[in-house]
């Protein structure tokens, strides 16, 4: 099992390229299931989570070829709705098939879902946004068997609160429905709106792309024609980067982000102290002359992304005076903290709120990652901890992290993937 070494106290300097967003390649290449043409697909980051969905997909009939961050697939020959438990256990994002496979075959049989254990993400409001199409489902031995006999119809569907693949899903769905749906408070992340754009460039006329209402007409059961796509920087990984910046008060550069899919998280970094320059699809974040405590709150974008909550509250470690971390989405997303504490952290749990005193001498230790983000926050805690760092089980952030690394080391960070 691999693990990383990571040797500090560190300052990083220099320039780093984000990637293209996980999150958005995945519902991007799971919409292709509407489609019978080939279609290329560009800046997809070479991670695991991407390659276990293409796998699902082959598995369903799909071809694809990945050179570098380059996909082509060809969807002409799939043969099959059925979704397999082996392959679905690995990805929630696997749930993302359910819309398609639905549109396209009129039923689908799909596993329930696995992935990081951050607590639940129930699928109810993506069953009950399809069902108000038409469908109907039954669970059985841990799949969902969805049918509909007729097809989807237009309908209009109010989510009782926001779910990204909850609006992916039904997005998708809808756009091989026959007639209108309206979607009502929809979520509004930036790989939505991508999506939204994707579907359009494909033949689906879709009214209100960014807010929280879209109008989405369908194609009568019609497959789709795409146009290749490229994939929009990750906001995510451009957000740990500036936590790692953050943490060691070190000045670099992000090119090929979006700065406006992560403004929450410029404007909390400018609380710490933080200022920053701007270019074109860059940004430069400048040492900070004192890191002040901050307070922040996970919301639904654009609010603070809980994808970036634990490296936010690993930044917060070298911050003077008191910060406070509330977590509204996930009630699993605290599992970090004690290993921060065993470096020497002094965090301390009230509910769904951290609290945090800073700053505190960190030391290296052996510490163990939960999931995809709080493997990246252990690391952005050992660049300041004194002495050597071993994270375990990084295969969590081996998911959604393309060249972590590399990329770590190239900005002055001594770090090593070994192996037990």
């Amino acid at each position: 099992m691999d693990y990383f070494e990571i040797n500090g106290p560190c300052k990083l300097h220099g320039k780093v390229k984000i990637s293209g967003a996980k999150n958005s390649s995945l519902p991007i290449i799971a919409s292709t299931l509407l489609s019978k043409n080939g279609i290329k697909i560009t800046n997809v980051p070479n991670v695991k989570d991407i390659n276990t969905l293409l796998d699902l997909m082959e598995d369903i009939g799909s071809t694809f070829t990945m050179n570098k961050n380059q996909v082509y697939i060809n969807n002409e020959n799939i043969n099959s709705y059925k979704a397999d438990y082996n392959i679905v256990k690995k990805l929630r994002a696997s749930i993302l098939l359910l819309g398609p496979l639905l549109a396209r075959f009129n039923k689908c049989d799909i596993s329930f879902p696995g992935g990081c254990a951050i607590g639940t993400r129930p699928v109810d409001l993506h069953l009950q946004a399809l069902e108000s199409m038409g469908a109907t489902f039954k669970i059985k031995n841990g799949y969902i068997y969805g049918a509909a006999p007729n097809g989807l119809f237009g309908s209009e569907f109010e989510f009782s609160k926001k779910t990204v693949g909850g609006t992916e899903n039904a997005l998708m769905a809808a756009s091989l429905a026959k007639g209108k749906t309206t979607l009502k408070n929809v979520a509004l992340e930036p790989e939505i709106e991508q999506l939204c754009n994707f579907l359009v460039e494909g033949g689906i006329e879709i009214n209100g792309i960014g807010t929280n209402t879209l109008e989405v007409n369908g194609s009568g059961g019609k497959l789709l024609n795409f146009k290749s796509c490229e994939i929009i920087p990750d906001r995510i990984e451009a957000g740990t980067f500036l936590c790692a910046a953050g943490i060691t008060n070190s000045s670099i550069t992000l090119e090929n982000i979006n700065a406006n899919h992560i403004q929450s998280v410029i404007n909390k970094l400018k609380e710490v102290g933080f200022t920053f320059s701007f270019g074109e699809n860059s940004l430069t974040i400048n040492k900070a002359k004192k890191l002040s405590g901050c307070n922040i709150e996970t919301l639904e974008h654009p609010g603070f992304p809980t994808d970036l909550q634990a490296q936010f509250m690993a930044l917060c470690l070298n911050c003077e005076g008191e910060s406070n971390v509330k977590e509204n989405l996930f009630e699993n997303r605290f599992m970090h903290i004690s290993e921060l504490n065993r470096m020497g952290a002094d965090i301390t749990v009230n509910g769904n709120v951290a609290h945090i005193i800073g700053p505190k001498n960190l030391t290296g230790a052996n510490v163990m990652a939960s999931d995809l983000r709080a493997s990246s926050a252990l690391i952005i805690g050992a660049l300041i901890a004194k002495g050597t760092t071993n994270v375990d089980r990084i295969y969590h952030l081996d998911r959604g992290y393309e060249n972590f690394e590399e990329k770590l080391s190239k900005l002055g960070v001594k770090i090593s993937r070994l192996r037990k």
